[in-house]
């Protein structure tokens, strides 16, 4: 019989006090419909302390929770994710793990979540992985085609901890990126609004606009690379696109980026280097651990794809 066939109860511990009992509870029901999660605190089929409550209820320590038999067809079955080759590849991506969090080295071309016509992302693979880890949650996003350093909450507290370092800028994130054009020496810092919009083909983009959120990013060139050039960038905000759009606007967009940079200019290389998407890579994390206020410092080495079209590029400037 599957667990979820069966009545369970279930002990709230520190770590969940304070936490909403409907968001808890999409948690640990793995793959039961939100709308059927509703539907049984509804109903009072879910009982703390052997009363009913809301969905709003924020749960205390050593609440009993009842959980009612779930029927198995109910539930989203995942198991054959892990026998996925980029589910696999995770595991050998993971940079460092504790009993709180991991750190993963994301590969590009991997969402971090399913959604939007993807079956999976980093987060579904992980808990493939990690069958038996009641709690993976994202502590940030990072685009598609993005590869680096993500990191994974395996606590709620610490899913706290780092949301209010990002919330309060202060957890350290650095990005390498290729992009198309000579940026000048020197430190740059970029500071303008970024407006979320659609395309009339219902696209997403992304706009500089004064209607836009506060956003700043701090660029440095790294290496110059002909017309192309090796930049670091070091978000100070955390806007969609923020790094790629930004760029743009400093007239030295991603090279490859189909949605900001001029693909046609462009061809040549993009053709000859064998380039199918921008390179962006966030080299490195840095963030303080709750109670000891320890720092940590992560860095994801270089994806090959990358490595490669820069040594390309340098071989190019070479022959010259």
């Amino acid at each position: 019989m599957n667990d979820f066939e069966k009545v369970q109860f279930w002990t709230i511990d520190a770590d969940h006090s304070g936490q909403r009992i409907d968001n808890y509870l999409f948690t640990h029901l793995k793959g039961v419909p939100k709308s059927r999660v509703y539907r049984i605190l509804r109903k009072g089929e879910v009982r703390v302390n052997k009363g009913r409550v809301k969905a709003e209820y924020k749960l205390e320590m050593d609440d009993v929770l009842r959980i009612p038999p779930i029927r198995v067809a109910e539930v989203r079955d995942d198991s054959h994710l892990s026998k996925l080759a980029q589910v696999k590849q995770l595991e050998q991506c993971i940079l460092h793990e504790t009993k709180q969090y991991l750190v993963i080295n994301k590969p590009s071309g991997i969402a971090v979540h399913g959604g939007s016509g993807l079956s999976f992302g980093v987060i579904e693979g992980l808990r493939a992985l990690r069958p038996k880890e009641n709690f993976l949650e994202l502590v940030h996003r990072i685009d598609k085609d993005t590869s680096g350093c993500l990191l994974i909450a395996k606590r709620r507290s610490y899913l706290i901890h780092f949301q209010n370092l990002l919330r309060h800028r202060k957890m350290n994130k650095q990005y390498l990126a290729v992009v198309s054009g000579k940026w000048p020496k020197g430190k740059k810092l970029v500071d303008t609004p970024l407006l979320k919009t659609h395309l009339a083909s219902g696209e997403r983009i992304v706009l500089v606009s004064d209607k836009g959120k506060p956003s700043q990013t701090r660029f440095e060139l790294v290496e110059s690379l002909g017309d192309y050039s090796l930049i670091q960038a070091k978000p100070l905000t955390g806007r969609t696109h923020q790094i790629r759009v930004h760029a743009r606007h400093c007239f030295c967009p991603l090279l490859g980026d189909e949605k900001y940079s001029d693909l046609v200019k462009d061809r040549g290389v993009l053709q000859k280097l064998k380039i199918k998407t921008f390179m962006l890579h966030a080299k490195s994390l840095s963030f303080t651990l709750p109670e000891t206020e320890e720092w940590v410092n992560m860095e994801a080495p270089m994806p090959k794809n990358m490595n490669s079209v820069i040594n390309d590029l340098r071989s190019d400037i070479s022959r010259y």
